[in-house]
C-alpha cells in the first residue's frame, strides 16, 4: 500500500440507504480515493476475484478495506467473508462487518471466521474514523486524497 496506490474500499451493502450514509461518510470524511459499492455477495466475489464484468483490474483494483454486510442476497456475508479470509490472495485485505445485527451469534460467528472489526449500524462517523485509525488506515487515506 506504501506504492502510492489510492486508499480503495470495496462497500458491500443491499440497502440503498445504507449505502449511501456509508459512501457519504467516506467520501465527506475524506477517508477513501475510492469507493466500490455492490449490492450482494456474489458481486463481492466476483469484485474480488476480479470475475465477469469486474475482470478488468485497471477498473477494479484490489480493495484494501472490505466494508461487508452480513445479510446480504445471493450470496451472505459469512460466505463472503470466509472465502476472503480462505484465499492465500485475498486473507491479508481486512474486513469489518457492518450489519444491523447485535446479535451475539453473529458477532462470535464473524470473529470465528476472522472478521477484523464488528460495527452495528448506524455508525456515527467518529467511532467509523477511529476504527479506521485503529487499522491504520486513516492517515494514508487522509494523506493520499487528491483534493
Amino acid at each position: 500500500m506504501m506504492n502510492g496506490e489510492p486508499l480503495c474500499i470495496l462497500l458491500v451493502e443491499d440497502n440503498p440507504d445504507h449505502a449511501e450514509l456509508a459512501m457519504r461518510n467516506l467520501n465527506d470524511g475524506r477517508l477513501a480515493n475510492k469507493v466500490f459499492h455492490v449490492e450482494d455477495g456474489e458481486a463481492a466475489l466476483d469484485f474480488l476475484h476480479n470475475r465477469g464484468v469486474y475482470a478488468d483490474k485497471s477498473r477494479y483494483p484490489r480493495p484494501h478495506l472490505v466494508l461487508l454486510d452480513l445479510r446480504l442476497p445471493k450470496v451472505d456475508g459469512i460466505e463472503v467473508l470466509k472465502d476472503v479470509k480462505g484465499s492465500d490472495s485475498l486473507k491479508s485485505i481486512p474486513v469489518v462487518i457492518l450489519t444491523t445485527s447485535a446479535a451475539e451469534r453473529d458477532l462470535a460467528t464473524a470473529y470465528h471466521h476472522h472478521a477484523n472489526s464488528y460495527l452495528t449500524k448506524p455508525v456515527d462517523f467518529d467511532s467509523f474514523s477511529s476504527l479506521l485509525r485503529d487499522l491504520g488506515f486513516y492517515w494514508l487515506a487522509w494523506n493520499r486524497r487528491p483534493w
